[in-house]
């Protein structure tokens, strides 16, 4: 009875979402950042510069059942995603700014503009790019055309650099218009004046000793990795009791994918590890991070901003780039740092970068910044938010 009643109510939803798009648009700007789940990302950095220089404007952040404290805690006005508040407020908006695909049926009516922040410079494959899609109950060719009828809806794309755009309108069949600004969620990463007053404050926050060496563990998700649809389980092949072996000073933070639906029992290690999932905003453990751990992930090109050191934890490496999305290009020799493929092999360069930096790779490091990371300049929020107005 239970998933009738839910069943119903969708439908009515749907319905009177299509028809509030038709009525006059409020001087709205609707934010929603990873399906409701997140106060972070470009979204955040949006909305936080337009509360700053903006404060007339109105902004209303859609919130998923279950996630509201950071919002609750940063004072941000929201509205519970598909309830009766949220129903009256987004098909009216006259902005909508998101940084993920949303649902087919929230019909973008006419007077909104659709900003699609994006979350990430790709080095796997992406939407029109994926030669076969591994996803649970999704049929190549229907996430494809998903994906195309999603970016018709878009009047603006974010790109973080000219890299990214040349792929954005392939990948994702856009022909609409991108702006090239760099993120914004990377203006704190940039911020060298306020730099060391953020880290401490961040570590405050964590409840880390401002001495301690800091490992940022982030990794992507596996397409074919999943309990049930949109539902990604983590195959955890990460050694972490080594690694703490390594220096008595060393934390390490832990940051899956907002897709993976599982957490980790890392209560054996006490506070030598912590769960940072659902942290509200990466930007900020990458500021605190001394040493980056990832292996597909778009956090990747962020955290080249930082000029810290990096590692490539790729133990699927040959499966990920024939089977699961492949790569825009060969990483093995471009990116910032070495790839390891072992827990063995891992550790030891742990060891050896916590102990002497990344010396061997700054070259590379800085040919990886000038290809990748030109437009991460602070201001992208403000050029966004020009630009826009101008237009419209």
């Amino acid at each position: 009875m239970k998933k009738i009643i839910e069943a119903v109510y969708h439908t009515i939803v749907e319905i009177l979402f299509s028809i509030l798009g038709y009525f006059p648009k409020k001087n709205l700007f609707f934010f929603e950042s990873f399906h409701g789940k997140q106060y972070s990302d470009n979204p955040r950095a949006i909305y936080e510069y337009i509360q700053k220089a903006h404060p007339e404007y109105h902004c209303v952040w859609a919130v998923k059942k279950g996630y509201e404290q950071p919002f609750i805690d940063a004072n941000v006005p929201y509205v519970s995603r598909l309830g009766i508040r949220w129903l009256c407020t987004m098909p009216r908006a006259q902005y909508w700014v998101f940084n993920t695909r949303m649902p087919l049926w929230m019909k973008k009516g006419k007077g909104t503009t659709y900003i699609q922040t994006w979350h990430g410079t790709p080095l796997k494959k992406l939407g029109l790019d994926i030669q076969s899609v591994k996803m649970p109950g999704i049929e190549t060719e229907t996430y494809k055309e998903a994906f195309v009828k999603e970016t018709q809806r878009w009047n603006y794309l974010i790109s973080p650099n000219s890299y990214s755009s040349n792929i954005f309108q392939g990948a994702f069949g856009f022909e609409g218009t991108i702006l090239e600004t760099g993120y914004p969620r990377n203006d704190l990463l940039v911020d060298e004046k306020n730099l060391e007053e953020n880290r401490r404050e961040i570590k405050k926050k964590l409840k880390i000793d401002q001495h301690k060496k800091i490992v940022l563990y982030a990794p992507t998700w596996r397409d074919d990795h999943y309990f049930v649809k949109g539902a990604y389980r983590f195959d955890n092949r990460f050694p972490f009791e080594e690694l703490l072996q390594t220096d008595e000073n060393l934390v390490i933070l832990v940051r899956l994918h907002y897709l993976v639906a599982e957490t980790l029992d890392l209560s054996q290690y006490g506070e030598r590890v912590l769960d940072c999932s659902s942290y509200e905003d990466v930007k900020e453990l990458l500021v605190i991070a001394d040493l980056l751990i990832t292996d597909y992930s778009s956090v990747l090109f962020d955290y080249a901003i930082t000029d810290k050191p990096m590692i490539f934890y790729m133990y699927d490496y040959q499966k990920y780039r024939e089977e699961i999305r492949g790569f825009y290009f060969d990483p093995v020799p471009v990116l910032p740092g070495p790839v390891v493929k072992t827990e063995v092999e891992l550790v030891s360069r742990v060891s050896y970068f916590l102990s002497t930096g990344h010396l061997d790779y700054l070259q590379r490091y800085m040919a990886f910044k000038k290809e990748f990371v030109h437009l991460s300049e602070a201001g992208a929020s403000q050029e966004i938010l020009n630009k826009i107005a101008d237009k419209t």
